[in-house]
């Protein structure tokens, strides 16, 4: 097990890692030296790589395969072409493999800890109740269908995968990832598809230390956010739960970075910076479509911190249609009707049936009343905060006495509500009220940024809801982009007014994090703990911790920026700088 296991993790970083590296360090050789935006870069072509992968596949079995054996030699070849005689400094390259081997460790951190019990020879029934209470099989559907499209391409109308979920009611991004690499190496129980989704799930390592880096976030500060989010509950189940659900939250964090920092005041005059934005925004969109809840509030933000002008906003607009047409396409006339999850969360219908999207919606809405909605959207911020719903079933586990029943409580708890989740952390507004007299510095003002943002979105969220019995505002339904930056801010604004108090404190909520989710709750009959599997973990989060510890000062070359001023522009280089609920994706 534990041999495959490494293959396997080793052979999709690999795969996935060279794509991103290659457009990384492309751009490192034209001179863009700002280490966020070349993380971002990466990201945006990973997703976009990931994206023709699908439709290659899509055109025809071979074409595809052509297409992943292309993406591979290519992507090899221009990171060897790129750093022979690219004059690449270490400083950068060292900057740039610092993010890149978190996410290898993270990634091997919690596929280990995921079948630290076993469970390999049913790997997706595995991380179906492996952190949390049994799941619905959700984290199977890209796999059915990269099966589909691998073997059929556009041949034939995709199967109805169980469930009546159709083809087009799902995005592709993750099923673009599969198909691309499925030619090297795949199996039929999926261990090779869940391997590949924690290290897909994981890139939001890559996407916050982005987004860290370029709000100039000192490095104490940005190893304890760091940490803490991997040691989440959010990240613990949904990386190892494989719906695709962190991935996008992953490109949003690195638009986010663009958008949230000083290198907007640059980007927003730059019309590939506008293009730049749009790419990671669409990808992330063709991830998940709740990404939207996050998009909403990163565009307030942007607005309010600097208007770009029209010709940045008609590029934005052209990158985002090219991303988003084709599969609008896909929806409309090869599988329609594609918009199950938009009748589901916004008009709260979980029946299949025939009717549009906003026909679905405005016949919610009339059946409600005015009386009806406002009831529906008190319910969604009485979820939010987890009201009664949360005390009563703590209280009900902590009175069993039963441990096994008080750690399974808590974990649902923190899965559905999104306040309880955060656990010690609703402590940090309080700390940073208390505190404020010490604000002002640059981290104080992120910290803001970042909160203001978490508030918007999740309000958004809530009053776009529905918010009935069948749809409310539980977590999974949210883009997970915004919980990692309201947790970001609550660390970030913690730390500029108590730093040592900070560091304590989430440092034992981390703790805690991990004692909730490390015994394994419902083990698989012939399974047993793995010694192994349980050192692996334990040494990939001992490195990881290590290296976000010891990662760049500020003040760094590829912190500070270009030594030449001012750059051309073709050398622009930025700134780093109760029952439970039911669950559908």
């Amino acid at each position: 097990m534990v041999g495959e296991l490494i293959l396997l993790l080793l052979g999709h970083l690999v795969l996935t890692g060279l794509p991103l590296a290659a457009a990384m360090l492309f751009a490192a050789r034209n001179r863009i030296e700002s280490v966020p935006l070349l993380l971002a870069i990466g990201l945006a072509t990973s997703g976009a790589t990931a994206l023709i992968g699908f439709w290659a596949y899509y055109a025809d079995p071979i074409v595809g395969e052509t297409f992943s054996y292309l993406l591979l030699l290519g992507s090899a070849l221009l990171v060897g072409w790129s750093l022979y005689g690219g004059h690449l400094s270490r400083d950068l390259l060292r900057s740039l493999a610092t993010p890149l081997a978190l996410w290898g460790l993270g990634s091997a951190f919690l596929l280990f800890l995921g079948f630290v019990h076993g469970g390999t020879e049913t790997p997706l029934v595995t991380a179906a109740s492996r952190f949390s209470h049994p799941l619905p099989s959700d984290n199977q559907i890209p796999f059915f269908f990269t099966e589909w499209f691998f073997h059929h391409g556009s041949h034939g109308r995709p199967p109805v995968f169980p469930g009546e979920w159709l083809s087009s009611d799902r995005p592709p991004l993750q099923v673009g990832y599969a198909l691309a690499q499925h030619p090297f190496g795949w199996d039929a129980k999926g261990l090779s598809y869940q391997t590949l989704g924690v290290v897909l799930q994981q890139l939001w390592i890559v996407g916050l230390w982005a987004l860290l880096l370029a709000a100039r976030v000192s490095r104490g500060t940005r190893a304890l956010v760091t940490i803490a989010v991997l040691l989440s509950s959010l990240t613990i189940v949904n990386a190892f739960f494989i719906w695709p659900k962190l991935l996008p939250a992953a490109m949003l964090l690195a638009a986010a970075a663009l958008v949230m920092t000083p290198l907007w005041d640059r980007l927003r005059r730059q019309l590939w910076g506008a293009a730049l934005v749009a790419a990671l925004c669409g990808v992330a969109m063709l991830g998940h479509g709740s990404t939207i809840f996050g998009i909403i509030p990163l565009a307030a933000l942007a607005l309010y911190r600097g208007v770009p002008s029209w010709r940045w906003v008609g590029v934005a607009a052209l990158v985002g249609i090219a991303f988003m047409a084709p599969w609008s396409a896909y929806q409309k006339y090869d599988d329609p009707p594609g918009n199950r999850l938009v009748k589901w969360t916004l008009a709260g219908q979980v029946e299949v049936d025939d009717r549009g999207s906003l026909e679905a919606i405005v016949d919610a809405y009339r059946e409600a009343g005015v009386g009806g909605t406002l009831h529906n959207k008190a319910e969604n911020f009485a979820t939010i905060s987890g009201g009664t719903m949360t005390t009563d079933a703590i209280r009900a586990a902590l009175d069993s006495g039963n441990l096994t029943e008080i750690d399974r409580t808590l974990r649902i708890v923190s899965f559905f509500y999104l306040l309880p989740s955060l656990g010690l952390l609703l402590l940090a507004p309080f700390a940073m009220a208390a505190g404020w007299r010490r604000r002002g510095s640059p981290e104080w003002s992120f910290a803001l940024s970042c909160l203001f943002v978490f508030a918007l979105g999740t309000v958004i969220w809530a009053l776009l809801v529905f918010g009935n019995g069948n749809d409310r505002t539980l977590v999974h339904i949210s883009s997970y982009a915004l919980p990692i930056i309201g947790m970001t801010g609550l660390i970030v604004g913690l730390r500029s007014v108590f730093p040592r108090f900070a560091l304590a404190w989430v440092g034992l909520g981390a703790a805690l994090e991990l004692l909730l989710y490390a015994p394994v709750l419902d083990p698989l009959p012939g399974t047993a703990y793995s010694l192994t599997a349980a050192v692996i973990a334990g040494l990939g989060l001992v490195g990881f911790v290590a290296l976000a510890a010891s990662g760049e000062r500020l003040g760094s070359p590829t912190e500070r920026g270009p030594r030449q001023s001012p750059p051309r522009p073709e050398q622009e280089r930025g700134d780093p700088g109760q029952a439970a609920p039911q669950v559908r994706a």
